[in-house]
Parts: structure tokens; sequence; C-alpha cells
């Protein structure tokens, strides 16, 4: 019964970790810029309402699906992408706005997750133009990021398990 609570505990645990992996590691799509647009939201804190201006990009794949991105700086804060210059961002997305005639494949790096309930879109950090919508891209960041978080969990398990056996 306690192996069972153990492993449902470190289920639990592995998929928590997984989902924010997900959620903040750059992901790269491959669309077509249809357009961006500057929208002016208000925003309340428990002292005073501000006005901000919210930068969209608004994309189509090559299947025809739909994508939305938010363009702001991360600045100093979570997660740290250090993103500053969303006005260049959006710039360069304004120059790269094509029709389905004469289409220019961008890859959109971003993160973050689209959530029509919630409001949410995914951050755009870079664009860059794409070779065609077929080209592959391998997430080496991401790679090189997750293998060194698990060689990290082994390394402190290990030390854990030397620090045990040791004291017993």
């Amino acid at each position: 019964m306690l192996r069972r609570i153990r492993l449902a505990v470190q289920i639990v645990f592995f998929l928590i970790v997984a989902a924010l992996l997900y959620m903040y590691l750059p992901q790269h799509d491959i669309v077509r810029i249809v357009g961006t647009e500057i929208a002016r939201r208000d925003v309340s804190d428990a002292t005073q309402t501000r006005t901000i201006d919210v930068r969209y990009i608004q994309a189509e794949t090559e299947s025809g699906a739909v994508r939305v991105y938010r363009n702001e700086d991360t600045g100093l804060s979570f997660p740290f992408y250090f993103k500053y210059g969303t006005d260049s961002l959006q710039a360069q997305a304004q120059s790269l706005v094509s029709n389905r005639d004469a289409p220019v494949w961008v890859v959109v790096t971003h993160y973050g997750l689209r959530s029509e309930m919630l409001t949410m879109y995914p951050n755009a950090v870079d664009l860059r133009e794409a070779e065609g919508p077929g080209e592959t891209i391998i997430p080496w960041f991401n790679i090189v990021f997750i293998a060194a978080m698990i060689g990290l969990v082994f390394y402190i398990r290990r030390w854990i398990l030397r620090r045990f056996r040791r004291a017993a």
C-alpha cells in the first residue's frame, strides 16, 4: 500500500514538472503572419488601475489553424527570458505580414500556452524567416536543459543515498 502511495506521489510530481517545463521552455511554430495589433487593457491591482498596451501577432499555420501570440517584455521577471524591445519584434512582425498567394513562412519562438477559456496567449520571444513550412527545428536548448536537469537529479539522489549509507 505504501509503495502505491509513493508511486502515485512520484507520478503526480513528474506530471507537474513536465507541465511546468512545457509551459516555460521555448517552443517553435512555423506560421504565416497575417496581422499585428496593439490593444489597450486596463490592469487593476490592490491600489490602482492603469492602462497598458498589449501587442498581438496573428498568424496562420500551413493547415489553416489560427495562432495568436502576445508580445510583451519579460524584463527581469519570471520566466527569465530577459526580453526587451517588444516594439522591435512588433515592427519585424509587421514587415513579415504576407497573404496566401505569396506566403512568407516565419519561425516564431514562444513560451506559454493558449487558453481561450482563461484568455491566455503564448508570448512571442523571437521571429525569423523559415525556409518553408516543412522546415525541421531541433530544440537544442530544451534538450540540453532537460538533460542537465536529469543529470542534476541523479547527482543529488546519489549524494543523498551516500549520505544515508554513511549514517547507517
